[in-house]
């Protein structure tokens, strides 16, 4: 392709999607295939469901609540044949995919079809989503399918326990947007949370080092996997074996590869299957542990099978069996080929407990599944993983300082339609290339959502098209952070020179895993400084809030607090129209890292955003940018190179 075909192809997806997207319909995920009429079904005087199918009791279900949310009157079916109709039908054969749907909306009424009830329910989650004004609906005709079909979220309740209803609210969304396994990682080093009947003190405080006595009952598993079943959710169990099973050593006296460890963990899985039936998938676990018996991990694995289960391990992990599939955690971007007998499910880069949270969009957006468009026989996904290995005060802690709802909708996009950009991106690309017009129209989306269905839920996530830094350097500090230069006195003088222009409200100049994921710094050099200036226009003079932070703290890590009176350890610093604008007095300012103590105000989603007085017309922003060298103090406080600015509402 020439570079005028090139440049009119990108064009052309640009016209496309702002097409779409400036439509009354703002959907997530956004169908494969959308034709949007002029014409509108008017449905103010109700419309007629046909409730013709007792496979689809949930799912007439669902549609009566959109109708009632619409405020539109319903009736059953022979009672007025001159008002619209709603369809919802079974059609073998539809599609080769089993999740696909076809969704028309037409002069005679709303009709779903789909291969099963499954498609039904995602039909009606895409009717959900559209805009209706004075009870009247676009025509519109949708064929749509998922790219793979595994679309998987993990919660990490062995660390972090969250109450039942917490799980629920993050299963009706997972459920709005599509995804389909809820992979449930319950037991850990610091508990064992589901509760035994054989063993009825597994989940005793005393055997429990962090949220003591918080597990979950039978009566309540049983109640979280019905929840899901009827949202067409898989729960994906992970009973980690033989690694974090402190919990089991505390309470047993013995380790899993043990003799004994073994007899007692083959008793737990026994009871689990007779306990909760129709499960088909258990997670064995596997990674992160010393293999002091070989034989552990394939006899669990056939002991497993037995039960009646697939087997799901962490690879890189124990020795696996051929059979069990694959959740890739750790390593860089590298394509999953159609090749062998291996099944794979993609987890790389796919922490949010590691991410910022407006890089948590960014980075998921463009991130393409197995460096693979679309699922083969040897890829059939991917699983979005929270990790919250730090204590929080409280469970809704995790929602502010990982962007838990932005994450879930970005994935539930990529994951949907596939695609995405070779390689891993933690920033906006630039204007010129491919990826940009999808973000742009792609955000755009995603804040319509946060403001028709997050209001009174934690979503992390501010627009960040159109924040454009200008970014100069580098100078040479020669290991000395405090070194001034001019700019700072003079930060747009007509002699500087701009290296680089970079957009968004968090840049990252060098990733903690540079060799993995890129910054935008092509060849950032230790012991240089770089400044990153704007100009940001107020009608008035007045006070605004600002997210404003650096080098975001992980999830995972037994991190540092800045010193006071310190933005960070690199000597970071923050000028706007020439005042320095201080850094927050921080709690727990100069405080060793330790995993027992919760974060409290060390990221600018969860402590109160900076007042700065802007004046009327431009103001101009300075932000100074020193590193010594890149290595960091230890693993737990890893040096990564950024920094986020950007009005905060």
């Amino acid at each position: 392709m020439n570079l005028k075909l090139k440049y009119l192809s990108i064009l052309l997806v640009s016209i496309s999607f702002f097409s779409i997207s400036s439509a009354q319909e703002n959907l997530i995920p956004l169908p494969i295939n959308m034709e949007l009429g002029e014409a509108m079904l008017d449905l103010k005087k109700g419309i007629v469901v046909n409730e013709n199918n007792t496979a689809l009791t949930n799912e007439y279900q669902l549609a009566n609540t959109i109708l009632a949310d619409w405020k539109i009157g319903t009736k059953k079916a022979g009672h007025n044949n001159s008002l619209p109709l709603l369809t919802l039908e079974l059609l073998g054969g539809l599609s080769e995919n089993k999740e696909a749907y076809h969704l028309k909306i037409d002069e005679k009424g709303i009709h779903i079809k789909a291969q099963n009830s499954a498609g039904i329910y995602y039909g009606l989650q895409t009717l959900r989503q559209f805009s209706i004004q004075q009870k009247k609906l676009s025509f519109c005709e949708i064929n749509d399918k998922p790219a793979f079909s595994w679309r998987s979220f993990l919660v990490d309740v062995g660390r972090n326990y969250q109450p039942l209803a917490m799980l629920k609210e993050q299963v009706d969304i997972m459920a709005r947007y599509k995804l389909n396994v809820l992979h449930f990682h319950f037991t850990e080093d610091i508990a064992w949370r589901l509760a035994s009947k054989k063993y009825p003190d597994l989940t005793d405080p005393s055997y429990i080092t962090r949220g003591k006595g918080e597990h979950y009952t039978e009566q309540e598993f049983k109640e979280l996997i019905n929840y899901c079943k009827l949202r067409h959710i898989l729960l994906l169990p992970e009973i980690d074996m033989p690694g974090h099973s402190d919990a089991f050593k505390r309470y047993f006296g013995v380790g899993m590869q043990t003799d004994s460890g073994m007899v007692y963990i083959k008793e737990l899985l026994k009871e689990f299957s007779e306990t909760y039936t129709d499960l088909p998938y258990l997670h064995i676990g596997g990674d992160e542990v010393k293999i002091s018996n070989k034989n552990f991990i394939p006899e669990i694995t056939k002991y497993v099978e037995e039960l009646g289960y697939k087997t799901i391990g962490w690879d890189p992990g124990s020795n696996l069996m051929p059979q069990t599939i694959r959740q890739l955690w750790m390593g860089g971007p590298k394509k999953i080929l159609d090749q062998g007998d291996h099944v794979f499910i993609d987890s790389k880069h796919l922490y949010i407990n590691h991410m910022d949270p407006l890089e948590t969009v960014t980075t998921l957006f463009h991130r393409k599944i197995g460096e693979q468009d679309k699922e083969h026989k040897n890829l059939i996904g991917a699983t979005l993983c929270s990790w919250p290995d730090r204590a929080v005060a409280e469970p809704q802690d995790m929602f502010v300082q990982s962007a838990v709802y932005p994450a879930l909708i970005t994935f539930a996009e990529r994951s949907w339609r596939g695609g995405g950009l070779a390689g891993w991106t933690c920033n906006i690309v630039q204007e010129s290339l491919t990826g940009y017009q999808e973000f742009k129209a792609f955000e755009t989306r995603l804040l319509h959502h946060k403001n028709s269905y997050f209001s009174d839920k934690p979503f992390p996530y501010v627009k960040q098209i159109g924040l454009k830094w200008e970014l100069i350097g580098p100078f040479q500090n020669e290991g000395n952070l405090a070194k001034t230069f001019p700019i700072e006195t003079k930060p747009f003088a007509p002699d500087i020179t701009v290296k680089k222009t970079i957009e968004g409200g968090t840049v990252i100049l060098r990733h903690w895993w540079a060799d993995i994921v890129p910054g935008t710094l092509n060849d950032p050099q230790e012991n240089t400084t770089w400044y990153a200036r704007t100009k940001i226009w107020s009608e008035k003079s007045e006070h605004k809030l600002f997210w404003i932070g650096f080098n975001n703290l992980s999830r995972s890590y037994a991190s540092n607090t800045p010193q006071l009176h310190t933005w960070d350890d690199l000597g970071s610093q923050v000028w706007v129209n020439n005042k320095t604008v201080e850094p927050p007095i921080w709690k727990h300012a100069g405080a060793k890292g330790d995993l027992e103590t919760p974060l409290v105000d060390e990221g600018y989603t969860y402590r109160a955003p900076t007042k700065i007085s802007l004046k009327k017309g431009w103001n101009e922003v300075l932000i100074k940018l020193p590193v010594s060298d890149f290595k960091g103090a230890d693993w737990q406080n890893p040096v990564k190179w950024m920094f986020t600015f950007i009005q905060s509402n």
